[in-house]
């Protein structure tokens, strides 16, 4: 029982404390997934096979599900989002070999179907907003959030080429699309395809999919906890009502 109660408070302590890079310091924007919101989730998925799936996989998601629940019509889906299989029932598979990649990168690309799971979606937020330059690593960037992270900023031709800045940011600002913004700054010297606002939006589409992506049925689930809910809520006056109508010659 004890074991119990330990496991409980360590897992209420872990959901309440704030989420850190691996820097061990606190994460520089602010996000909150909108998992609810399905065209961001759909532009997403665009942006993901785009630019992600020709080295990461998502092996526990099928294509077929991915348009059932992003409303994607297939032949959408096969012209646009297929790459690596012609088949809708099949999983995401990434096209590049796990062995050559191991040699490019040093390790292989880690499969993503539930890495907003396991790290965080602002994690993953901002490991996509903080890549700067670097003239010490071989990819010539480095990532705030994650440092001496093997991955290119394969998103530089969008957002830019941006370096950091050494004094530390005043204020948090709003959550939600990356507003916030709470340690080094940075600085844009080379502008990207996309605006700010424009790469924040197009990175805040892709880490909502990949949070969908982590757990297809959140939505259904939440949904149905509510019906069950208000069933349980009605159900419970009924019988009070009907344990007073029964009981009440007996007193």
């Amino acid at each position: 029982m004890q074991r119990i109660k330990t496991f409980l408070i360590a897992v209420a302590l872990s959901a309440a404390a704030p989420a850190y890079a691996a820097g061990g310091h606190a994460l520089t924007y602010k996000f909150t997934p909108d998992s609810n919101n399905v065209q961001s989730a759909q532009r997403g998925a665009r942006n993901f096979m785009n630019y992600c799936s020709g080295c990461h996989s998502m092996k526990h998601l099928r294509y077929g599900r991915l348009a059932n629940d992003l409303n994607i019509p297939e032949d959408l889906l096969k012209a646009n989002l297929m790459f690596t299989s012609e088949k809708p029932g099949d999983h995401i598979i990434s096209s590049m070999p796990a062995m050559e990649a191991a040699k490019w990168f040093g390790q292989p690309p880690p499969d993503l179907t539930v890495e907003t799971r396991m790290r965080g979606a602002d994690w993953v937020y901002n490991f996509l907003m903080t890549f700067y330059v670097d003239g010490a690593k071989p990819s010539g960037v480095n990532n705030l959030t994650l440092p001496g992270a093997s991955m290119p900023h394969v998103l530089m031709d969008l957002q830019g080429v941006q370096v950091k800045v050494e004094e530390k940011a005043e204020g948090h600002g709003e959550a939600g699309h990356g507003g916030g913004h709470a340690g080094p700054k940075f600085e844009l010297v080379q502008p990207g395809k996309l605006s700010p606002d424009e790469y924040k939006k197009f990175v805040a589409d892709t880490v909502n999919f990949m949070h969908y992506a982590a757990e297809p049925g959140r939505n259904a689930r939440i949904s149905l906890g509510y019906k069950v809910m208000l069933f349980l809520f009605l159900f419970t006056i009924l019988a009070y009502l009907m344990k007073k109508e029964w009981w009440k010659d007996v007193h």
